[in-house]
């Protein structure tokens, strides 16, 4: 199994970023996928998912502002940013759990991240 997150870079506060993690070797309808960030000190942290059926879930700091998405032909999960704030920086993450995993399980895969850096 592979997940690759690419999409990240450079981006002035008040910009914006699409983020994309291609999935391959497992039966990507069947997961719900995830995106969390890392900031430098900082522990890893939940931003968004989306279920195997299309539902989604955020954190309080990116209502709003991020939206995430699937597309089950390309099997590719995508993290559309807006109004980036410096606090946004991190390394972005894509994980990918089984869908009949609770909410509560791990999740099974990880992609390698991507770096989101904001200027202010």
């Amino acid at each position: 199994v592979q997940l690759q997150a690419f999409g990240g870079g450079l981006v002035q506060a008040g910009g914006s970023l699409r983020l994309s993690c291609a999935a391959s070797g497992l039966t990507f309808r069947s997961y719900n996928m995830g995106w969390f960030r890392q900031a430098p000190g900082k522990e890893r942290e939940f931003v968004a998912t989306i279920t195997w059926s299309g539902g989604s879930t955020y954190a309080d700091f990116v209502k709003g502002r991020f939206t995430i998405s699937r597309d089950n032909v390309k099997n590719t999960v995508y993290l559309e940013m807006n109004s980036l704030k410096a606090e946004d920086t991190a390394i972005y993450y894509c994980a990918a759990r089984w869908y009949l995993r609770g909410n509560k399980a791990d999740y099974d895969y990880w992609g390698q991240g991507t770096q989101v850096t904001v200027s202010s």
